[in-house]
């Protein structure tokens, strides 16, 4: 029968980390709150923003007018800040390239430590910012759904 040999798998997998997506990077189930941060003000600090590529979903077959699909590298120096943003019209996949960084979430009662290799998900729900605290440059790529093609939100 197919289902047992699959089960096996799945958990064998499961057990070895493989079958879906690390924890690392993510707020701890008992540490989610509700406006656990407030926004801040600080400004861009020590943070260069590059749009790598843009697609416009209109001319797709999904035919989203007037959003974008698009590539951005940030480069967060030592010390450099992302300013606080929120993510309720654009989605975005985070792909930590090198370094560590940490995101101070409106929904985690403690920083998040987000290290190479990992991706930050952020969501209608997402508002935060993130700082760089170590003392190499962090490299990060955005995989984002924009309205705005002159959005330089970060």
């Amino acid at each position: 029968m197919f289902v047992r040999p699959a089960l096996v798998s799945t958990l064998l997998l499961a057990g070895l980390g493989l079958a879906g997506p690390a924890l690392a990077g993510e707020c701890p189930a008992d540490k989610l709150k509700a406006d656990a941060v407030k926004p801040v003000s600080h400004g861009p600090q020590g943070v260069t923003d590059k749009v790598l590529s843009t697609i416009d979903l209109a001319g797709e077959k999904i035919a989203l007018k007037g959003r974008l699909m698009r590539v951005r590298r940030l480069e967060v120096q030592p010390g450099g800040i992302v300013p606080w943003h929120s993510h309720a019209e654009r989605p975005a996949l985070i792909y930590i390239v090198s370094g560590e960084i940490v995101e101070n979430a409106s929904n985690c009662a403690v920083p998040i430590l987000h290290k190479a290799g990992e991706v930050a998900r952020e969501t209608h729900a997402t508002a935060h910012w993130w700082q760089n605290t170590g003392k190499a440059t962090v490299v990060l790529l955005s995989f984002d759904i924009a309205a705005d093609p002159n959005d330089h939100h970060m």
